[in-house]
C-alpha cells in the first residue's frame, strides 16, 4: 500500500489540500497501476517558525523581507 507524505508550509486551504491529495493519487495510480483506494496521502503542515532555509527560519525570512 503506497503512502505519499507531503510536508509543506502551513497556509493552504482545505480545498487546495484536497486537490493535492486527488492529483497525487491519480498520478501515482496512472503511473504504477495501483488502485486509488490503496494509495494513502498525508499532508503535514509545518509552521513557518519550524521550517528553515539555509539556516534561517521562514518566519525570520518573512520579517526580513518586510523591511
Amino acid at each position: 500500500m503506497p503512502f505519499i507524505n507531503v510536508k509543506q508550509l502551513a497556509g493552504r486551504t482545505e480545498e487546495q489540500k484536497a486537490e493535492i491529495a486527488r492529483e497525487l493519487t491519480e498520478t501515482y495510480s496512472r503511473i504504477t497501476g495501483v488502485k486509488p483506494e490503496n494509495i494513502w496521502v498525508a499532508i503535514e503542515e509545518v509552521p513557518r517558525e519550524n521550517w528553515a532555509i539555509a539556516g534561517t527560519t521562514v518566519a525570520e525570512l518573512d520579517r526580513q523581507s518586510q523591511g
